[in-house]
């Protein structure tokens, strides 16, 4: 097992167990709520943005328990987009990471509310969970992920793809994904960032940067391999977007052009990283490992 290999078991190990203490407990009578939040939140996945946390903050030197609060609010975030991702009103998905998704499973309210719970969960943990982390640094935290999932980023970019129309242009399909995909994949970062306790103006631009080329080259892959394959090797449904019709990067430019742009991409943001002098192998070697996945 090689380093990177090792990084990434051990973390979202970590991730995992830490979130196994905040699950919130049965209600009397209305256990299947709980029940429809642990199979979302549990029910595997990359883990990608809570292990961007900790890569962050390795290379900025911070302590590991200060990166656990943010790391457990942003899979909960990340979770509760992808339930409401695939209710019927939206992707009307019915597989998610291998499994019958929530709505499926439970009923399409008991996803909603599921949904609802794992978003607040996120503020509250980010808010009240313990560590030393201060009151400055939660604040500037929420304020991070608010803006990153609210009505200027996720939420916004969500909007845009349910009302896309056949005339959309490459450089508009691009902020969607970068609203939709991007601005939680930048706020992982930043969010590392503040509970490393760095004040440097030139490494947060520079990490942000390095972020905003990843989110949207992230995207971009995720649309290669929807088209390339198949539902039982990714662990949801493909070929959606060519089903609604959305105007996507490679049905815009062509497959072998967005896969160019991957490239193009990753090495803007290993630009923006070489920018400053920081231990950023991990960081760079977790890049490699999410564009060029397979699945």
């Amino acid at each position: 097992m090689n380093n990177i290999e090792s990084f990434v078991q051990k973390n979202k190990t970590r991730v995992e167990t830490k979130l196994s203490q905040y699950i919130p407990p049965s209600v009397s009578g209305v256990e299947s709520l709980q029940q429809a939040i642990h199979y979302s939140l549990f029910a595997g996945g990359k883990r990608l943005r809570p292990l961007l946390i900790y890569a962050t903050g390795k290379a900025l030197h911070a302590k590991i328990n200060l990166l656990d609060i943010p790391a457990m609010a942003i899979e909960c975030l990340h979770t509760f987009s992808l339930v409401h991702d695939d209710l019927p009103c939206m992707d009307n998905a019915d597989l998610r990471r291998g499994k019958p998704t929530c709505h499926k499973q439970f009923s399409e309210a008991m996803a909603v509310l599921a949904g609802d719970a794992l978003q607040t969960l996120a503020f509250e943990i980010l808010a009240s969970a313990p560590s030393a982390l201060t009151a400055q640094q939660r604040l500037k935290m929420i304020e991070v992920l608010a803006k990153a999932s609210g009505y200027q980023g996720m939420a916004l970019g969500q909007a845009c793809d349910i009302q896309q129309n056949k005339n959309l242009s490459i450089d508009f399909v691009r902020y969607l994904y970068q609203a939709k995909t991007g601005d939680l994949i930048r706020a992982s970062v930043q969010m590392a960032v503040i509970a490393s306790g760095c004040l440097s103006k030139r490494i947060f631009t520079s990490l942000s940067r390095f972020a905003d080329c990843l989110g949207l080259a992230f995207q971009i892959q995720d649309d290669v391999l929807d088209i390339e394959s198949e539902a039982s090797c990714l662990g949801k449904d493909t070929k959606i977007d060519e089903k609604l019709d959305k105007k996507t990067i490679p049905s815009l430019i062509g497959l072998q052009a967005a896969k160019s742009e991957v490239t193009s991409l990753h090495q803007q943001a290993l630009t923006h990283l070489n920018q400053i002098q920081l231990q950023n192998s991990i960081l760079a070697s977790l890049a490699n490992t999410i564009l060029f996945r397979k699945h």
